[in-house]
């Protein structure tokens, strides 16, 4: 049976209306959203992503691939933000979250609340990006099973009101198992692979990475914080998963990680330019044969 999400909030109840700031989408009267339900209520699928331009392209992709009726450039619905992009295409919006889960945070929030107004039934939510590899090919596809945090604790850590607390990260299986099923195809040309993930709050030393302004450890020191990562099962480092993770499973919202590995972090930790684009491409392909198969239910 279908349902609308049920937020986590019980201060949502006693506000009149919201104003999703970020987004610069306002709410005026959250007891009667019928102008919300008929922008966003077919949505289905939130796809997410770093940068506004991949995001973009991601909408186009997804419409050509859906038969999307209209058929000229999708337009920022947040631009008055001047924050985040967002774009829809049909009953799928494309959203750019910026780099790492602190401002990955402010638009999950607004965008989970947006759904919630709109009254979309059963969403699932979905991490399109890039990442390093651990023992793994240059441009294999991994979708994350559990999520680990810097620490390299299967859960993600949050500072509220001055005190620490800390929730389980952990992607439903029935999402991973329908995106192995549906996403691939024989002649792809890459691997794709479910493992667990790594998501850090530092790209630089938090990754363990030598390039960096500031790096305090030595290379060897590196390698046996990979090979430890490699050992719990983690395939992939990134900097969103575990806070992804964590919200989605505390909201009890679908909820996916998709990204392609540029480089495999255990032959160093510089990105190879002229293959990035080429790879930043496979997780499209996934996506879309998998959103594709989920809008035929």
């Amino acid at each position: 049976m279908s349902h609308n999400i049920q937020l986590k909030n019980p201060h949502l109840e006693g506000m009149p209306s919201d104003y999703l700031y970020h987004l610069a989408i306002n709410v005026p009267d959250t007891k009667n959203t019928g102008d919300i339900q008929k922008q966003f209520g077919d949505v289905r699928v939130i796809c997410t992503g770093g940068t506004a331009i991949r995001m973009l392209e991601l909408a186009k992709y997804l419409g050509k691939l859906l038969g999307v009726e209209d058929t000229s450039e999708p337009v920022d619905l947040c631009a008055k933000g001047h924050r985040y992009a967002l774009y829809k295409v049909g009953p799928v919006i494309c959203v750019s979250h910026g780099v790492g889960s602190s401002t990955f945070s402010v638009v999950l929030h607004e965008l989970l609340k947006l759904v919630h107004y709109a009254k979309c039934q059963d969403p699932i939510f979905l991490r399109i990006g890039t990442c390093g590899g651990i023992g793994v090919t240059p441009g294999t596809v991994v979708v994350t099973k559990d999520a680990f945090n810097g620490l390299l604790r299967n859960e993600h850590e949050i500072a509220i009101l001055g005190e620490r607390v800390v929730r389980p990260a952990q992607f439903p299986e029935s999402v991973i198992k329908d995106i192995l099923a549906y996403g691939v195809r024989p002649d792809d040309g890459f691997q794709i692979i479910s493992a667990n993930t790594m998501g850090t709050d530092c790209f630089y030393e938090g990754q363990g990475r030598t390039d960096g302004a500031i790096c305090e450890y030595t290379a060897e020191d590196k390698m046996k914080f990979l090979h430890k990562c490699h050992d719990l099962g983690i395939r992939n480092i990134e900097m969103e998963a575990s806070f992804f993770a964590s919200i989605t499973q505390k909201i009890g919202v679908k909820a996916g990680d998709i990204c392609v590995t540029l480089l495999n972090r255990l032959d160093g930790d510089q990105v190879n330019a002229e293959k990035k684009e080429e790879f930043e491409h496979r997780p499209f392909l996934v996506v879309g044969r998998y959103i594709q198969q989920l809008l035929k239910k």
